[in-house]
Order: C-alpha cells, then sequence, then structure tokens
C-alpha cells in the first residue's frame, strides 16, 4: 500500500554506486534526502544555492563515514541551459555516470491573490519551481538514458489553491512535466522511472517563513519523511512510473525507522 512506503526501508547498500543529483540539497527536505541517499551508499551531488550551509551538510555526510558527495553551487533562479548542460558534463567528467535526480527545490515567495501578482515575483517563481527543473532534467537526459536503473522523483506538493500563485501553477505543472516524461520513457528500450511524491507538510525553513502561526513542533521532520524518496530512486521500485503519491500529514513526533540504522 502506499502508505507503506513512508516505513521503507532499504536494504544496507541499495543505492551503492549510484550517483544521485538533489536540487536544494543545503537544508531542509533537500539535505534529509542527500544524506539518507549518503547513508545506503549513493554519492550524492549536492546542487544549492547556499554554499556555507552545503558546506555543512557535506561534512556531516563525510563524518558519518558516507560515500564523499559533490558540491555544485548553483543558483536555479539565474541559471541558464548552458549552466546546466555544463552540470551534466561536470558530472559525466568527474563522476563517469548519473542513476537518479532528485528535484527536490521550490521557493515560495509569497501567498498573493491574483489580482495584486507582481509580475516579476511570479517570473521568478516560475522559474525556480518548473523551468529550471526542465532545463535541469534535459541536460541530465542522456547520463540518464545510460544507466541501469535511472529515476527522476519530484518533490510534489499539493498547491491548487487560492493565493498560492505562481507556486500552485509550477507545481500543476511539475505533475503534468512528470506524466509526460513518464509516458515518453516507458519504453524497454529507453526506461527511465519518473514519480512525485508529496509527504505533505516538513519541519523546514519556508515552511516556517510562510506559516509563522504554526507551531513547528506539530509538523514531521524531514528525516522522518525520507522513505518514499529512496524508494523511487532504489531498484526496489521496478517499473513503477508515472505515479503521484500523497500522504496525510504526519504529526511532529514521527520517526523513520531508517534513522535508527544511522545511529
Amino acid at each position: 500500500m502506499q502508505q507503506d512506503l513512508l516505513a521503507y526501508v532499504p536494504s544496507e547498500s541499495a543505492l551503492q554506486e549510484r550517483v544521485i543529483l538533489v536540487t536544494g540539497a543545503a537544508a531542509g527536505m533537500g539535505k534529509a534526502i542527500a544524506k539518507a541517499c549518503a547513508q545506503y551508499g549513493a554519492t550524492v551531488v549536492m546542487l544549492d544555492k547556499e554554499v556555507r550551509r552545503a558546506e555543512e551538510t557535506y561534512d556531516e555526510i563525510v563524518n558519518a563515514g558516507y560515500p564523499e558527495p559533490a558540491l555544485y553551487p548553483l543558483d536555479m533562479q539565474g541559471a541558464t541551459a548552458k549552466d546546466y548542460y555544463d552540470l551534466a558534463e561536470n558530472i559525466r567528467e568527474q563522476l563517469g555516470r548519473l542513476d537518479g535526480v532528485m528535484l527536490n527545490a521550490a521557493w515560495l515567495g509569497a501567498f498573493t491573490p491574483i489580482s495584486h501578482y507582481d509580475t516579476e515575483l511570479w517570473s521568478k517563481m516560475i522559474m525556480v519551481n518548473l523551468h529550471a527543473n526542465f532545463l535541469l532534467t534535459q541536460a541530465c537526459l542522456p547520463l540518464l538514458n545510460a544507466a541501469a536503473d535511472p529515476a527522476i522523483v519530484f518533490a510534489g506538493h499539493t498547491s491548487n489553491k487560492a493565493f498560492y500563485g505562481a507556486f500552485g501553477v509550477a507545481k500543476a505543472g511539475m505533475t503534468a512535466f512528470c506524466d509526460i516524461l513518464a509516458a515518453e520513457y516507458d519504453d524497454p528500450a529507453h526506461f527511465i522511472r519518473v514519480n512525485t511524491v508529496d509527504t505533505g507538510p516538513a519541519r523546514t525553513s519556508m515552511r516556517t517563513l510562510n506559516f509563522p502561526g504554526e507551531n513547528p513542533q506539530s509538523v514531521a521532520r524531514p528525516e522522518a519523511l525520507v522513505a518514499p524518496y529512496l524508494y523511487f530512486l532504489g531498484a526496489d521500485a521496478g517499473k513503477r512510473t508515472g505515479e503521484h503519491v500523497v500522504f496525510a500529514r504526519q504529526p511532529g513526533e514521527a520517526r523513520w525507522a531508517g534513522e535508527a540504522v544511522a545511529a
């Protein structure tokens, strides 16, 4: 059952020898996913604009004895198609392969009614939350096509609601993007597993910024929610593709069984 994915724990070496690119890997959900991927053997390419925080996450991964990750500073708001092709080429030259892409980075700038929406803010949010993901994915497709068990996972967010504006439009676009990619690569000769995961609210700085009246302790920690992402990034997911898995809000005290493995 879908709910069981929250309790999924991979085998100790489930992601061994895999190279997985995680966007927004410096903090929040991206950091938790990056560390969990490394815990289970992956070499993680950590893409983020926040270099200092990314370096802190890098140190945590190395100090835990996991495979050394790679840092790739990049601001997805201003990056061009060439920047993403350079990223893919660097991965090919330095690491030789790419097995998975975790599209986690997101930015919700403001809750605003459409009638008052600032057009520049709209453009920036569409860029970060939708167009940049297209540019990155397109650049990485040749590397993924060469992998034995490639996967793309989208961090979903049900946000087609009042006042979500460009963020809601972008996330809906990402859902459609997943459907299109999954259909185009549901081919035995060129298969890429493509899915979205929406774990519900997570205790992140973006969540706290946008919901200042909410008690952060009432929201699950990112570390408690990583299991479904690991599942779809690894071989256990098999040929499951084109799925949009959505979970109910988890309690603040939730804990993932895999966290004990790292202790």
